[in-house]
């Protein structure tokens, strides 16, 4: 298995980035390499920094950075060298078996529609986060960010790709897809919302549980939570809150510590041609641990593959 990783992409690129790989070459198995991809010569002296001597990392040079703040379709075409866009022509010629990064969001959602484009049949990739629950697990809410106004018709997608990523990647059979809305009962909602709920209640491929309210987010009510890309970037960014108040506060116990985007480390984009990973801009080295290992998860399950079977 390879994973590639933008080693200049974050907000404390490339020293959390490379520091955060060598942390997770100590954890995987010896047929997984990390495939760094950014400034060779900077790259090779912070592996030399944090005394990495194994041979479990490559490095490919990518000269230009896609800087967090610039325009995602017009960085790429303009810096085609950058690290973003060598990873993804890495992913797309299948050199590697997932791209991760933490750098521009915009220009990873972009990069991977062009690149390794949507899934026949997929109306709008997604980007889905993981929402841990009082019972242990998590819960994978679709869409995060990616898709701020939706269309009933998406949010019935979102569904369905969202428990096929669910069966794959956590093992679960049957997964309980719920849609968030402002009460339990079916007529409630916007509009949106109602004509949705029917397109998801008649839907035979999933295992729909009706609604569910933003207070169960925690409550193990659904294995998969639909929503638009709006509400659903506002819900996640407050719950991942939660660890940050407690610290805040004094305050700490094991669940809340999940609530941490350090806990998983990344958000996949559920519904192109490949496996694909968005960490947050802030990332740790703890973090691009985590995002390293949800990536090896996510080639294993080779859920993009069932997806696209699903929709053929």
């Amino acid at each position: 298995m390879r994973i590639a990783v933008d080693a200049m992409g974050g907000d404390f690129a490339p020293d959390a980035i490379v520091e955060g790989v060598v942390m997770a070459t100590k954890e995987l198995p010896s047929d997984v390499t990390i495939v760094l991809v950014g400034r060779q010569r900077v790259i090779e002296d912070l592996l030399q920094k944090y005394k990495y001597a194994g041979s479990g990392v490559e490095i490919v040079h990518a000269e230009d950075v896609v800087e967090m703040g610039e325009h995602p379709t017009r960085a790429l075409s303009q810096k085609p060298n950058s690290s973003i866009g060598v990873g993804f022509k890495l992913l797309r010629d299948k050199a590697v078996d997932v791209f991760c990064s933490a750098g521009n969001t915009g220009a990873m959602h972009v990069g991977a529609l062009f690149s390794i484009k949507a899934i026949e049949g997929v109306m709008r990739p997604a980007i889905a986060g993981f929402v841990p629950q009082l019972s242990g697990g998590f819960a994978v809410m679709v869409d995060i960010g990616a898709n701020a106004d939706c269309k009933p018709e998406m949010l019935l997608q979102f569904g369905e790709i969202g428990s096929i990523y669910a069966q794959y990647t956590f093992g679960i059979d049957q997964p309980r897809v719920a849609l968030l809305n402002i009460g339990e009962e079916e007529q409630k909602g916007s509009l949106l919302a109602q004509a949705a709920y029917q397109l998801l209640k008649n839907s035979p491929k999933i295992n729909f549980v009706g609604n569910m309210e933003g207070g169960d987010l925690f409550r193990d009510k659904a294995d998969v939570i639909v929503t638009d890309g709006f509400t659903g970037n506002i819900l996640f960014k407050m719950g991942e809150s939660v660890y940050e108040l407690n610290r805040d506060l004094g305050l700490k116990h094991e669940f809340t510590d999940k609530t941490n985007y350090e806990s998983v480390g990344g958000s996949p984009i559920v519904g192109v041609n490949g496996n694909v990973i968005i960490a947050h801009g802030i990332s740790s080295p703890l973090a691009i641990k985590n995002m390293i290992s949800l990536a090896k998860r996510q080639v294993e399950s080779d859920a993009y593959t069932k997806i696209a079977q699903a929709l053929s």
